[in-house]
C-alpha cells in the first residue's frame, strides 16, 4: 500500500436513494471536474420516487449504473459500487449536493503523494466555508468520532464525513457487513484494523435541512453506536 499512484484514475461511487431533484445536478458537477479520468459509478437503492427514470436519461453520462430491485441501505449500494470500481483511486460521492465535486483535487492528493492509503474530507478542520445548521446533529457527529476514536485509537475530527477516499485495492479487499448507515464506523474500524495510512484534509460543506430531503435520523445514530 506504500506506493505511490502512477495515474489520477478515480472511481467516484454514488449510492442513491430517492433522490430525483438533485441526480441530474450531481452527476452534471461530477463531470464537470476537469483534470481527472473519472469513472462515474452510480447505484441506485430501490428508489421510487422517479430518480430510477431520472438516471435512465442519464446513462450516457454514467459509466457504470446498477439498479437495486429494492431498497437495502447505504453499506449494501457502496459494497455494490466498490465491486465495480476499476480505477486506483475510489472515492464516496453522495447524490445529495452537501459536497462539491471541485473538492477531488484536494481529497486525492494524499494517496497520490504516496502518503495515505485512506483520506476523510472532513466538515470540521480548515477554512473552508460550512452551511450551520443543527445543533444536536454536530453533538451527535461529535460523540460518533469521539467513540470510534477511542475503539480505533485514531485522532480523526468527522468519522461520518461522506468523503472517504481509498486506494482501490484496499477498499475492495474488505468485506463490508453494514447495509445502512453503520457502515460509516464500519469502515473507519476496518481501515484502522488494516493499519492503514489515514489522512484528513479540510472540505467544504453545504449541509441541507429535512425539508430539503435529509434522510439521516436520530435512529441512525443510535445505531452507529452499536456497529
Amino acid at each position: 500500500m506504500g506506493e505511490a499512484v502512477s495515474e489520477t484514475g478515480v472511481s467516484v461511487v454514488v449510492p442513491v436513494f430517492n433522490e430525483v431533484d438533485t441526480i441530474g445536478a450531481i452527476v452534471a458537477r461530477i463531470r464537470a471536474v476537469q483534470g481527472l479520468n473519472l469513472e462515474l459509478i452510480v447505484v441506485d437503492d430501490g428508489s421510487t420516487d422517479g430518480t430510477r427514470e431520472a438516471l435512465e436519461t442519464l446513462r450516457g453520462d454514467i459509466d457504470t449504473l446498477v439498479f437495486h430491485p429494492k431498497n437495502q441501505g447505504k453499506g449494501a449500494a457502496l459494497r455494490t459500487g466498490f465491486q465495480k470500481a476499476t480505477q486506483p483511486i475510489t472515492l464516496i460521492q453522495d447524490a445529495d449536493l452537501e459536497y462539491d465535486p471541485q473538492e477531488y483535487h484536494r481529497l486525492i492528493a494524499p494517496i497520490l503523494s504516496g502518503h495515505a492509503d485512506v483520506v476523510y474530507g472532513s466538515r470540521f478542520m480548515g477554512g473552508d466555508s460550512h452551511r450551520v445548521l443543527y445543533f444536536w446533529h454536530s453533538v451527535a457527529n461529535n460523540l460518533l468520532t469521539l467513540l470510534s476514536n477511542m475503539l480505533t485509537n485514531l485522532n480523526l475530527s468527522d468519522m461520518e464525513t461522506c468523503y472517504k477516499v481509498f486506494r482501490t485495492e484496499l477498499i475492495q479487499s474488505i468485506e463490508i457487513e453494514e447495509r445502512g448507515f453503520g457502515v460509516e464506523p464500519e469502515l473507519t474500524a476496518k481501515v484502522a484494523r488494516r493499519k492503514a495510512r489515514i489522512y484528513e484534509v479540510g472540505i467544504s460543506y453545504y449541509g441541507r435541512t429535512y425539508e430539503d430531503g435529509k434522510k439521516i435520523g436520530l435512529e441512525d445514530a443510535l445505531w452507529a453506536v452499536v456497529c
